[in-house]
C-alpha cells in the first residue's frame, strides 16, 4: 500500500466559525446550492454523507470524527467510482484557522472553498 499526500491552505475573509459552519456542517445544503453543475446532491446517511455528481457518479464519504471547537474534520472516502488503480480508500483531514486580518485560512483548500466564501459574503445573515 503506498501513501501519497499534500497539503494545501486558501485564505478567505470569513471568521473561523462562520466558514466551518457553512463549508463543513452545513454541506450538505450548501454545496449543491452553489455548485450544481459539480454537485447533483448531497445525502447524510448515518451521519455518512455522499456526494453525487461532479465527474464521478457517486462516492461515500465516511466521517471520522469532528471538533467544533477547533474547526476541524477528519472524512474517509471509502466508496464510490474515484477508485481504480489498487486505490483502498482517500482520507482527509481539513482545518479551518484563525488568521490575523479577521478571516481564516482553510487546510487542505478546493476551489469549492472560494465558493463557499463567495456565497457566505453574498448572503451575511444566513451563517
Amino acid at each position: 500500500m503506498g501513501v501519497f499526500t499534500y497539503e494545501d491552505e486558501v485564505t478567505c475573509s470569513i471568521p473561523p466559525a462562520k466558514m466551518f459552519k457553512a463549508a463543513i456542517l452545513d454541506s450538505d445544503n450548501l454545496v449543491p446550492k452553489i455548485m450544481p453543475q459539480a454537485i447533483k446532491c448531497v445525502e447524510i446517511l448515518r451521519r455518512r454523507p455522499i456526494h453525487i455528481g461532479s465527474k464521478f457518479k457517486s462516492m461515500t464519504h465516511r466521517v471520522d470524527a469532528i471538533d467544533k471547537e477547533n474547526f476541524t474534520i477528519s472524512y474517509t472516502v471509502i466508496d464510490g467510482d474515484v477508485f481504480s488503480g489498487g486505490i483502498e480508500s482517500i482520507s482527509h483531514e481539513l482545518k479551518v484557522v484563525a488568521y490575523p486580518d479577521g478571516g481564516c485560512i482553510y487546510k487542505k483548500g478546493l476551489a469549492l472553498f472560494k465558493a463557499i466564501e463567495a456565497y457566505v459574503l453574498a448572503h451575511p445573515d444566513e451563517y
